[in-house]
């Protein structure tokens, strides 16, 4: 990704050129940053440094970047980021046979010793700290290994796509574990065994059948005097190598479990020393066979009357945990023997903590020799706790106290249960797992005292009040890893004989272990049954919940009971949500269904988070999951009244977002719900509200429609196409404008059937094609006289007028826009004036009537600039510069082209962006500043995304291929050509194909 801090100009910036790749990609010259861009032009130059200094062929730099799916372009995409990354990286006073990129027939080279590179200084440390340690000078190794792994910030190449990212990333996570390896290996033969397991345990080490890493941990814990912790590591290897790969350990690590068992601690640690030594190191003072200090004396067991056996009271290990590799290393991972180390474990019902943290359990068990206890506090069951600790510690007190001892139900204070639960405690080291608990309060009296202890905690709420060591909340699993579950629970014979079917069926549970069990249950007692018949009857989301019961195991039953528990108001928001049209929601929207402030709503989503009933992908923003999802809307059912009243007020919101983000202004909507008080202070607030909901805006109308509310979803389509339009997003906006049009029949509003053909016709024009944007607004027209009202046929008349002008009917389009002119007039519609006026001075331009042109041109920018709208503004300044151009006043016309770039760029209006700035290199190309216009078209072509019309895309590079041409340089000229005629769909569009193509043939 590129560097959040400022960025430099290489040509203001002066000193070295330094490139790091071991973390986000940066550059700088000197002590000045460099913007390289985004991450497709960032992987070009990685991959020219890491196969500098070869000559990188076009096709192996397609194949490093883009794998399989090279661009449509092929190598023709090639020149534009290198010629970026040359502006960046390059100093201001060389040229191109200077650049830090040489260009070579057929490839490109990144030139030797032209910058440094984090990834030299890493081989050459890594060379030194390998030598001084082959040498045994084990300080200076450590010193070199140190100072090797300061240099990674963080994933290596972190954001880049690409096979060769990936792989390099794999290697550079090996080069990483190889340096904390060889660390630890030296701090062991220093004897310095605790700070040889924090090395073990600084770095991302996760490799669960790396028996070298297992064998380092085993002999540092041994050395630390935690031999039952170093012969769990080796059960717990031995366990994954046997259930995953099949295979016993190899000879090290077997021949190290064997050191253990027998205290061999010359074998373990290097040197001479008596069984016991190092295992078991004695504090200074205390003599080897008495307890250290806090320990009181015990038997074999560990029991402080030296009596009661072990007791291991976990409950069966499930036999299927799929996915949950990362969680499993986390809940196991090393922890202070001095301390009691405590785990919260939090998530969704049905999403597997308790079989987690049973696993993480057993795989832990054989490190705490006084026992595995387990409380189970049933916060969510039938027969839960009544509310205090008290029965739980009494039931503990009876366990470590032994069988032959009572504790007696009594009503005792529970500071008293505490302070005996701390006392029994103090000399033993437990492993307690806490089940389904409700709140920190319900915890804190079961946490034992002595040190080296460890308490799993599970919960559906997440527990603030804890004083945890570690947080971890457990997600749904992902398609992969829940298609994986659902084969070992069928059978991968069912499974596989129905691969779609499978992947549909654990896409529906969503991903949710305890639905996912409870599906292949039911398919377990129904031979008969398909994967794809029960996929089909899970198809409907409400309705789908039904179908994942099994006896007493019901998905929506478990979250019913975390519904329950919730407050009222907190009950109320969740029903509320149930009725968002789209999966991802913020505190606004929440805020509009229940008549309240944001403020408070963002409260109530945070609480439904900690509730684990809410998602938080990001800061703000808040997502149900599918299965939640459809059971808020079952409840929200239950009061219909309240549920019609959300759903409207949702609508209300989206509809009045919609017109704010637009250029026409709310003003200019002649009907709607009224006028009901926008939250959005201006167009900006109101798009950004409306960016943040991504792809889902198409989702709104579709809701509005199938809800019955045909009003709303012609009205939110109709709003939404400025919005889309000016992201480039066409096809979102043809979207939701086709599944609005059903519902314009239906519509109270008549203006419906009008309105919504002429903003299809609009986004027609804006892609470039008159031919069906002339048959949209003549239906348009058609339907305002029967009903639209005025406004839809000025608007109708004036894109009739354009369509019409654009395939050639330059007098008729004019009658149009000439009508359409006065009929706005009569309406004071500012966008449609400013529209309509614009267009019949392109159309003078066109005619050589330039006066006139220039006439309409003003009248028009004095309309836009009273609206103040950027977008409107900047569209007007470029037919005005268009006239300009054509009159031969150059410097006019680039002061207004650099103005107009500038507004489309403060509107984050994308295509408009891209247009301006390609109209402006033509300007710098007339006036032979051929290096400079270059340039310019190169940045609207970094502007334009993939959603971004063909159409305007042709025109840019046609642009700049008359550029090239006109400067001599054949070869890149016929390259842009090229690339205009081979864009997806070039041949939908007729004029720029010809004339391309054109072009292309005038080279031979």
């Amino acid at each position: 990704m590129a560097s959040q801090e400022p960025a430099g100009n290489a040509a203001d910036a002066s000193g070295d050129l330094r490139i790091d790749l071991l973390g986000p990609v940066r550059a700088r010259r000197g002590d000045t940053p460099l913007a390289l861009g985004p991450v497709r032009r960032q992987a070009v130059l990685a991959a020219l440094v890491l196969r500098a200094p070869s000559l990188v062929a076009h096709r192996q730099l397609l194949a490093d970047i883009w794998g399989t799916r090279p661009p449509g372009t092929g190598h023709q995409v090639l020149p534009s980021y290198v010629y970026a990354l040359r502006k960046a990286l390059d100093t201001a006073s060389g040229g191109t046979d200077r650049s830090v990129i040489h260009s070579r027939p057929g490839g490109y080279r990144f030139v030797p010793g032209a910058a440094r590179t984090d990834l030299a200084a890493l081989a050459d440390l890594a060379a030194r700290a390998r030598g001084a340690k082959d040498s045994g000078d084990l300080d200076a190794a450590l010193e070199h290994g140190a100072r090797a792994l300061e240099l990674f910030r963080g994933e290596p190449l972190l954001g880049l796509p690409g096979p060769l990212a990936d792989s390099e990333r794999q290697r550079l996570a090996r080069q990483r574990r190889t340096l904390h390896q060889d660390r630890a290996e030296c701090l062991l033969s220093l004897g310095r065994y605790a700070d040889a397991l924090d090395e073990l345990s600084a770095a991302p080490l996760a490799e669960p059948y790396d028996e070298s890493l297992a064998a380092l941990r085993m002999r540092a814990l041994y050395g630390s005097g935690r031999q039952a912790e170093a012969l769990a590591v080796y059960q717990e290897v031995r366990r994954r190598l046997l259930d995953e790969l099949g295979v016993e350990p190899g000879e090290e690590l077997r021949g190290v479990h064997q050191a253990v068992l027998r205290r061999d601690a010359p074998r373990l640690l290097g040197r001479s020393a008596e069984p016991g030594t190092a295992a078991a190191p004695a504090p200074r003072g205390v003599r080897r066979d008495e307890p250290p200090p806090g320990r009181a004396r015990s038997g074999r067991s560990g029991h402080p009357h030296g009596a009661a056996p072990r007791r291991n009271e976990l409950p069966g290990d499930i036999a299927c945990l799929v996915g949950r590799e990362r969680e499993l290393a986390l809940l196991t991972a090393p922890v202070s023997p001095a301390a009691v180390s405590v785990v919260a474990v939090d998530g969704t019902a049905g999403v597997g903590k308790t079989a987690l943290v049973v696993r993480a359990a057993w795989a832990l068990s054989a490190a705490y020799p006084d026992g595995c206890l387990f409380v189970d506090l049933r916060t969510h069951g039938a027969a839960h706790e009544s509310g205090g600790p008290e029965r739980a510690l009494r039931r503990l007190l009876r366990t470590v106290h032994g069988d032959g001892d009572t504790f007696p139900d009594g009503p005792e204070d529970v500071e008293e249960l505490v302070t005996a639960w701390r006392a029994a405690t103090s000399a033993l080291r437990l492993l307690l797992v806490v089940d389904d608990a409700r709140g920190a309060e319900q915890v804190r009296p079961l946490l034992p005292a002595g040190p080296g202890s460890r308490v799993l905690v599970t919960s559906r709420q997440r527990l603030p009040g804890l004083d945890a060591d570690v947080r971890l909340t457990v997600e749904p699993l992902g398609t992969g890893d829940a298609v994986r579950l659902l084969r070992e629970l069928l059978g991968e014979s069912r499974a596989d004989r129905e691969p779609d079917a499978a992947l549909e069926l654990a896409r529906r549970c969503g991903g949710l272990p305890l639905a996912l069990r409870i599906a292949s249950a039911r398919l377990q007692n129904r031979p008969a049954w398909t994967l794809a018949l029960l996929a089909g009857r899970m198809a409907d989301d409400v309705r789908g919940l039904g179908e994942l019961r099994a006896e007493d195991r019901s998905v929506e039953a478990a979250f019913r009971m975390s519904y329950d528990r919730l407050t009222p108001g907190l009950r109320r928001g969740f029903r509320a949500l149930g009725m968002a049209p789209t999966a991802g929601i913020d505190g606004l929207t929440l805020a509009a269904m229940l008549g309240g402030s944001r403020e408070d709503a963002e409260v109530l989503l945070e609480d439904l988070v900690d509730a684990s009933l809410l998602q938080q992908p990001r800061p703000g923003r808040y997502a149900l999951h599918d299965l939640v999802r459809a059971h808020a809307r079952r409840l929200a059912a239950e009061t219909p009244g309240q549920a019609a009243a959300d759903r409207a007020a949702v609508l209300r919101l989206y509809t009045a977002a919609c017109r704010a983000a637009g250029d026409w202004g709310p003003e200019a909507f002649p009907t709607g719900p009224g006028d009901t008080g926008s939250p959005f202070p201006g167009w900006r607030e109101a798009s950004a509200w409306l960016e943040a909901a991504g792809g889902e805006l198409v989702d709104v109308v579709s809701y509005a429609a199938t809800t019955g509310h045909p009003d709303h979803a012609c009205w939110i389509a109709e709003a939404l196409v400025d919005h889309l339009v000016r992201l480039g997003r066409y096809h979102e906006g043809r979207a939701a404008l086709n599944l609005a049009l059903p519902c314009a029949e239906l519509a109270d509003d008549q203006r419906m059937p009008a309105s919504l053909r002429n903003c299809l016709g609009m986004i027609d024009l804006y892609q470039g094609r008159p031919g069906p944007a002339r048959t949209r607004f003549t239906e348009a027209l058609h339907h305002s006289r029967s009903g639209g009202g005025p406004r839809e046929r000025a608007r109708a008349t004036a894109g009739l007028g354009i369509a019409t002008w654009m395939l050639g009917g330059i007098e008729d389009g004019i009658v149009h826009l000439d009508e359409a002119v006065e009929l706005a007039a009569g309406l004071d519609d500012a966008w449609l004036t400013g529209v309509a006026t614009c267009s019949l001075g392109a159309v003078r331009s066109q005619q050589g009537l330039h006066e006139r042109a220039f006439a309409h041109h003003a009248a028009a920018l004095a309309v836009a600039e009273k609206s103040g709208r950027p977008r409107t503004i900047s569209n007007v300044l470029c037919f005005f510069a268009d006239t300009h151009l054509a009159v031969g006043q150059y410097e006019e016309a680039e002061v207004l082209l650099r103005r107009a770039a500038e507004l489309a760029r403060h509107a984050e209006d994308l295509p408009l962006h891209a247009a301006s700035l390609s109209r402006l290199a033509t300007v710098e190309q007339i006036q032979d500043r051929t290096h400079s216009a270059v340039a310019t078209h190169h940045q609207a072509l970094a502007t334009l995304t993939r959603h971004t019309s063909v159409w305007l895309e042709m025109e840019v590079r046609i642009r700049l291929g008359n550029t090239y041409a006109a400067a001599g340089r054949s070869a890149e000229a016929r390259r842009e050509f090229q690339a205009a005629l081979s864009l997806p769909g070039a041949g939908d569009y007729p004029r720029q194909f010809e004339l391309a193509r054109a072009r292309l043939s005038g080279f031979g």
